[in-house]
């Protein structure tokens, strides 16, 4: 009989965002571990209620981001690598936030398994640092066009430190056109 496996909870500089680090149970047939547990997130305080999973699969280079979707469609994730690794960041656009417009960075990859909670008021995005890296995420919301929005990746105001690859980022035009953070949330 298997014993319960844990996750450790640590918060990021931003607190709210969380790294979770599950226990791995490995022997000589592979691995096993729990990728989310409702009862482990309760305890940790993060009441959530995943509706839809994502996944996607990437060549190295490709930068998804930064998106996010507005209220009452506001959407938190959770997000970790199958295959392959990812530079992860999670940028705070709660306007009463002490931490407005900073962001935090983490990689996410098949070998540490590491998981990124992002709660709702935040922009995401990752860019890609394995060619067929799959990325798979939890949301608490529905995906709603109407509701989505984005903030340009290389926004000078934000000085995301994306990692250094030869050649460019491969990005989407819808992604190419995001406006800036100030450009959204102007006074």
């Amino acid at each position: 009989m298997m014993h319960a496996l844990a996750m450790k909870f640590t918060p990021t500089q931003i607190p709210d965002v969380i790294l979770i680090k599950p226990e791995v149970y490995s022997d000589a047939r592979g691995f096993f571990y729990e990728s989310y547990s409702r009862q482990m997130f309760s305890q940790h305080h993060i009441p959530i209620e995943f509706v839809q999973d994502n996944h996607s699969c990437s060549l190295r280079g490709v930068l998804r981001g930064l998106h996010f979707q507005i209220e009452p469609k506001a959407q938190a994730k959770l997000v970790r690598v199958s295959k392959g690794k990812i530079f992860d960041v999670a940028v705070d656009i709660r306007r009463n936030s002490p931490t407005f417009g900073r962001y935090v960075s983490s990689i996410l990859s098949a070998e540490n398994k590491h998981l990124l909670y992002v709660p709702t008021g935040f922009a995401h995005g990752f860019c890609v640092l394995e060619d067929g890296t799959e990325v798979l995420y939890k949301t608490s919301e529905f995906y709603s066009p109407e509701h989505e929005r984005g903030i340009i990746w290389n926004d000078p105001s934000l000085a995301i430190a994306w990692p250094k690859l030869e050649g460019d980022y491969f990005i989407s035009d819808k992604d190419k056109k995001f406006p800036a953070l100030k450009e959204i949330f102007h006074d």
